[in-house]
C-alpha cells in the first residue's frame, strides 16, 4: 500500500505557469469491523493512510473503550478489500452501548458536547503518574518528531504522533492524514507491542483536539503536547483527568494548559 503518490500540477509563479509533477499524501477508506459472538458488524469507516492498519485498529478500539486490555482482544485481521476486523475473545464481550456505537469518521472527525467528559468517566480513571520532565526535553521533541516524519517530508501533508520516553529519546512515531489516525496508530503500537506509555510524552502535530485528550487518557499517557493550540474541552478533559496538556510547543516556548507540576522548569 502506497502512502504517497505523484500527480500532474500547474504551477504558478508570478506571471509564469508551467507543467510539473508534485507528490501527495494518498487518502483512502478504511473500514474497521468488530467480531464479537459470532457476529461481525461495522464499526466504523475511516479516511485514512495506507499503512499501520491493524495498529490504528487497535488504537482506535482502546480508545472506544471496545477493549481494555491486550488479553481480550483475539486477533486483528486485515483484508484486501480495505478492511480490518477486530475479533474479541469470548470472555471480553464489550458493553451493549460499546458495540452498537457505529458512527463514520473522516480524516477530520470530532465529537461536542461536555457529556463526553461524564461518559469518558465512566470508564477511564483519572491519571496517576511521578512523571517529571525537563522543559528542555520538550523544547527539542519537535525537530525530532519532524525528522523522523518519513512521508510528510515528500508530501507536506500528513500529521503525526510521536512518544518519547522522559529524557526525549524517540520511541515511535506514525503518521496519518488525520488528527486521529496517527494517535490511533500509534496507541495500537504500543497496545500490540505491549508498550507501557504511562510514563511516556507524546507530541502531535496539529492542535490538540478533546479527541486527542480522550485518546491520551484511555492509554494512559501523562503528557501530551501539540505545536498547535488546545481546545476548551480538551483542557477541561486534561483538567479533570490528570493530563499534563501543553500546546504551542515550537521555539524553545511553550504553554502548560493542565498538569504543569509534571513540567520542570530548567
Amino acid at each position: 500500500m502506497s502512502r504517497s503518490t505523484e500527480v500532474s500540477i500547474r504551477v504558478l509563479d508570478g506571471t509564469v505557469a508551467r507543467a510539473a509533477r508534485d507528490t501527495v499524501a494518498v487518502e483512502e477508506p478504511l473500514e474497521l469491523r468488530l467480531r464479537a459472538g459470532g457476529e461481525t458488524r461495522t464499526l466504523a469507516i475511516t479516511m485514512r493512510t495506507p499503512g499501520n492498519d491493524l495498529e490504528l485498529a487497535a488504537g482506535f478500539a482502546l480508545g472506544e473503550g471496545i477493549v481494555r486490555a491486550r488479553a481480550e482482544l483475539a486477533e486483528i485481521v486485515g483484508c484486501d478489500d480495505g478492511s480490518v476486523t477486530i475479533a474479541l475473545a469470548a470472555a471480553a464481550m464489550p458493553q451493549t452501548a460499546a458495540f452498537e456505537r457505529h458512527f463514520t469518521v473522516t480524516s477530520a472527525c470530532g465529537v461536542c458536547g461536555r457529556t463526553e467528559l461524564q461518559t469518558l468517566a465512566e470508564r477511564v480513571a483519572p491519571l496517576e503518574s511521578d512523571l517529571r520532565v525537563g522543559a528542555d526535553v520538550l523544547y527539542a521533541l519537535p525537530e525530532r518528531m519532524r525528522a523522523a516524519q518519513r512521508v510528510f517530508e515528500r508530501t507536506g501533508g500528513l500529521h503525526a504522533a510521536a512518544a518519547f520516553d522522559a529524557r526525549g529519546t524517540l520511541l515511535a512515531v506514525r503518521e496519518d492524514v488525520g488528527r486521529h489516525n496517527a494517535m490511533d496508530k500509534l496507541v495500537g503500537w504500543a497496545f500490540m507491542e505491549g508498550r507501557d506509555l504511562r510514563a511516556a510524552i507524546v507530541l502531535v502535530s496539529g492542535r490538540a483536539s478533546y479527541e486527542l485528550a480522550q485518546k491520551a487518557a484511555a492509554a494512559r499517557i501523562p503528557v501530551l503536547c501539540s505545536v498547535s493550540a488546545p481546545s476548551s474541552l480538551a483542557i477541561d478533559l486534561a483538567s479533570a483527568f490528570g493530563l499534563t496538556l501543553v500546546g504551542f510547543l515550537r521555539d524553545r516556548r511553550a504553554n502548560v494548559y493542565a498538569g504543569a507540576e509534571r513540567i520542570v522548569a530548567t
